[in-house]
């Protein structure tokens, strides 16, 4: 069974459709998933405690402030493999998107570091008014899963778009999700990510803009899907927040070229999406270099090329380069995935709006060796990041 032993975090928020979390918390029990309720002060006007903890087993919990669930929206969003939301009002999606933490249910989807499923419900017309609408766009950005909402008879007596999606299929839905989950199983990933800094005395250094959150992205999805991932990670403020990836940071192109290499032979996967500098200056001053003279040149030698090394030793591993060009980006990308020995190339260009260094989104196209080539629209990166190994995924391990 696959939803056997899973742990999953049900909130319920204030709708008519909060009678059927009733059914689906009961299906879920029936399929082995340990289930634990949160409710909204407004749900429990549609549902009661007592119904969901005889359900559930567990305690159900609802106010912030309780001396047994002040911290638990920290914990409680550490426990869960999976944070299911349904249904989730008009209200509460407002709240999620723009951060107000005013209930145990938002503190807890706020803290969750598993991931959140939403199942929405409403009016049609809420369902299609513009601010609705931005906002679920906004909590796709963040990285949430949406189901679907379903056509039919609603609790204002019309007929539309708004109906949260039936019990079965929330159930179906949460199946195929751990289901792809167990794909990777016992396969290792390298990642690396973020920019680096060569440095040209104590205190300035050569660098870009790279934030390092496609590569994060792409670690997490990696190790979503059951592989044990290694994250090389340049200088960036994304740090480790015990989420099972183990992490190596680095600061230099030298130092992760080392770090890299070091890792690559033990791995199944490597994929490089880290802005790695092109250069480096050939001499790196000791002391801080006062501004004296009008011009001021620095001699700059290349950088070693981590890709091509890792593709002129690669065995059995399945490697994956980016490139980020400005122009002649689809010919760029198929000389860099000739040329390196590599397996796929994402390529984005920053010549594309939402797309490049620092942004939460991208838009990518992927070639493999095999002449095949993806074409994506622009996505949150953790959407951008599914793509990608889902690619990898159906390429070389279905």
């Amino acid at each position: 069974m696959i939803l056997k032993d899973k742990k999953i975090l049900i909130g319920i928020t204030g709708s008519i459709a909060a009678y059927k979390s009733i059914i689906l918390v009961r299906l879920l029990v029936k399929a082995g998933a340990t289930v634990k309720v949160i409710l909204t002060p407004a749900a429990k006007d549609f549902v009661t405690p007592l119904t969901l903890s005889t359900l559930t087993k567990n305690p159900v919990l609802s106010n912030l402030f309780d001396e047994e669930s002040w911290a638990n929206h920290v914990m409680l969003g550490r426990w869960a493999d999976l944070m299911l939301i349904a249904p989730l009002s008009c209200n509460t999606i407002a709240k999620m998107a723009h951060g107000i933490c005013d209930n145990l249910l938002m503190a807890t989807y706020l803290s969750a570091t598993c991931p959140v499923i939403l199942a929405p419900a409403m009016d049609e017309d809420m369902w299609h008014h513009p601010s609705t609408v931005g906002n679920l766009e906004k909590l796709k950005q963040y990285g949430n899963t949406v189901i679907p909402v379903q056509h039919g008879e609603l609790a204002s007596g019309l007929y539309g778009e708004g109906r949260m999606a039936e019990p079965e299929a929330i159930v179906e839905y949460l199946q195929d999700f751990f289901l792809v989950e167990k794909v990777l199983n016992g396969r290792k990933a390298l990642v690396t990510a973020g920019p680096t800094y060569e440095p040209i005395d104590p205190v300035r250094f050569i660098g870009n803009h790279s934030s390092g959150k496609m590569g994060y992205a792409l670690a997490e999805e990696l190790h979503r899907r059951g592989a044990e991932v290694t994250l090389i990670m340049g200088p960036s403020t994304i740090q480790d927040t015990g989420s099972g990836i183990r992490f190596i940071k680095v600061r230099t192109a030298e130092e992760m070229y080392e770090a890299s290499l070091e890792n690559f032979g033990d791995v199944d996967i490597a994929i490089l999406s880290a802005a790695v500098a092109d250069y480096t200056p050939v001499v790196k001053a000791d002391e801080k270099i006062k501004k004296k003279d009008e011009r001021f040149t620095l001699e700059l030698m290349k950088t070693k090329d981590i890709l091509k090394s890792l593709g002129d030793i690669k065995q059995k591993q399945v490697l994956v380069g980016f490139a980020l060009e400005t122009h002649n980006e689809r010919a760029y990308a198929l000389e860099k995935l000739e040329k390196k020995n590599a397996d796929m190339i994402v390529l984005n260009s920053l010549n594309d709006e939402g797309a490049g260094f620092g942004k939460d989104t991208n838009r990518i196209h992927i070639f493999d060796k095999s002449g095949k080539e993806y074409v994506f629209g622009i996505k949150s990166k953790k959407e951008v990041a599914k793509d990608i190994v889902d690619t990898l995924i159906s390429t070389y391990y279905a």
